[in-house]
């Protein structure tokens, strides 16, 4: 199948090979190549900076009514596109074309949403203590913002940071992942097409630790966002700090599921396993560490087993898959080690926990059972397709269990209690808490995390929070 050259795009162009390193993107299906990239040299992002510098200029004086009009174009040419662009991210990430599809049409939903609320982003007037005072605050926006997306859902987590940066009358220089590559393309090409001002989005590939060092030094970014693991996001906000830039983090998670004995099981056996695979389990709010209560613990593990037994594992392009290839060769070898630490240590694996066989990086759906704190498992974030899980029998206690890690994006639990699902909502420490069914992550509501799972949101009126800056006067009439 054809798939694009990856270019940079550069003050309103697509920049082409010109001599600069390429970069070759595999298939996790079968490893084979895909294509290259062009990767970015020191005057590459210079001129990426002095774009955004000068777009910055005209575009933090633009009307929202058009900042609102080039979103909602955006959104309408996705939508017009999305076997095209899912395609594409089923051969460079792996997932089922349908997930994939449904990534793009769910962003589009995120566009028009930023559309809708940058008209609405105001300021206020504040009561003065003298009648010839005059008080009012401003909301202004923040400057040139420098964006990391991952390489997971590489088009919904770009286009959380673009469309929160467009909105608020910033300017942004984006760099995706090297390793799936084409849906932060896409989104170049669908503003570009939606008659986006050249600067206001620039995107670059290559080396991390040269672009993140070089550009967070640079004077012109004024704003850090990134997405990704939580010892990364620490070096990232660390070099931010050191500059006086604020950053936003939304970094890695452990996802607890608390399933209490009242619970209504098969809701919550269909709702979670069906989430959990989403995306061969590579996604940052994934369910994983399930607490169970022990009256049903048995009878959970047991109908879980028997869900994941349905699960057909292949090429993503499968009508028939439900679950594709993980993205990379070492996250199967990840899984790997997570498996045999536990069974070591006396976990017993009820599905799975073997690498698949042929040329991709294929693992099985797996189900590891009564874990205990020792097991790496418990502790590390497994990001792969594994659910390990452990009884519990006072509410209260493990409460305090879900609470032990440092990470605290995502939490779940069921319950028909109103009594208990008020006591967990309040007490597990995490940004995000869904209760008898997966609420999160829509274009509404904010999405983010506390402790090392990163601070800041994406999403919802809190969305504006990290690109925008507070401006107070007061005149003396």
């Amino acid at each position: 199948m054809m798939y694009p050259h990856i270019p940079l795009y550069i003050d309103g162009e697509f920049i082409e090979k010109g001599g600069r390193e390429e970069k070759e993107i595999l298939n996790p299906f079968d490893n084979t190549i895909l294509g290259t990239m062009t990767c970015v040299n020191k005057a590459d992002l210079d001129n990426a900076l002095e774009s955004a510098e000068r777009a910055f200029k005209t575009w933090k004086k633009t009307s929202p009514l058009i900042r609102s009009e080039i979103l909602r174009k955006f959104a309408q040419l996705a939508r017009e596109r999305t076997e095209e662009i899912g395609r594409n991210i089923t051969l460079d990430q792996g997932k089922p074309l349908r997930e994939a599809i449904g990534e793009v049409t769910i962003c589009s939903e995120h566009a028009e949403w930023h559309a809708e609320e940058c008209r609405r982003i105001y300021g206020r007037v504040i009561p003065a203590r003298s009648e010839n005072v005059e008080q009012i605050v401003l909301r202004e926006p923040i400057g040139v913002c420098l964006a990391f997306s991952p390489w997971n859902f590489p088009f919904n987590q770009a286009i959380r940071k673009v469309s929160a940066a467009i909105a608020a009358g910033c300017t942004m220089i984006l760099k995706g992942s090297s390793d799936t590559p084409s849906a932060v393309l896409a989104i170049a090409q669908l503003f570009h097409d939606a008659g986006l001002p050249k600067g206001v989005l620039n995107i670059v590939w290559g080396n991390s630790d040269f672009i993140s060092d070089y550009l967070i030094k640079s004077p012109i970014i004024k704003k850090i966002s990134f997405t990704g693991s939580t010892p990364v996001g620490k070096k990232l906000a660390a070099l931010a700090s050191l500059h006086m830039k604020p950053s936003t983090m939304e970094l890695g998670g452990h996802a607890p599921v608390i399933i209490c004995e009242d619970a209504n099981i098969q809701q919550a056996v269909d709702t979670l396993v069906g989430y959990k695979f989403r995306n061969a389990g590579q996604v940052c709010i994934s369910p994983t560490r399930f607490y169970i209560h022990d009256s049903v613990y048995k009878t959970v593990v047991e109908k879980m087993a028997e869900k994941i037994k349905s699960i057909q594992v292949g090429n993503g392009l499968d009508a028939q898959s439900h679950m594709g290839p993980l993205a990379q060769e070492k996250r199967v070898i990840e899984m790997l080690k997570l498996v045999d630490d536990a069974k070591r240590k006396g976990a017993t694996v009820n599905m799975g926990g073997i690498s698949l066989e042929g040329k991709g990086n294929f693992f099985a759906p797996t189900l590891i059972s009564d874990l205990t704190n020792e097991m790496n498992f418990m502790n590390d974030e497994p990001f792969g397709p594994i659910i390990g899980a452990m009884p519990f029998h006072d509410l209260e206690q493990v409460i305090v269990e879900a609470n032990r890690l440092q990470f605290g994006l995502a939490s779940y639990a069921f319950t028909t209690s109103s009594k208990n699902a008020h006591f967990i909502s309040r007490e597990l420490e995490a940004g995000m808490v869904s209760i008898n069914h997966i609420g999160l992550a829509v274009a509404e509501t904010p999405f983010g995390g506390i402790k090392d799972s990163g601070f800041g949101s994406e999403g919802g009126i809190e969305t504006f929070d990290g690109y925008l800056t507070t401006k107070f006067i007061t005149k003396l009439n």
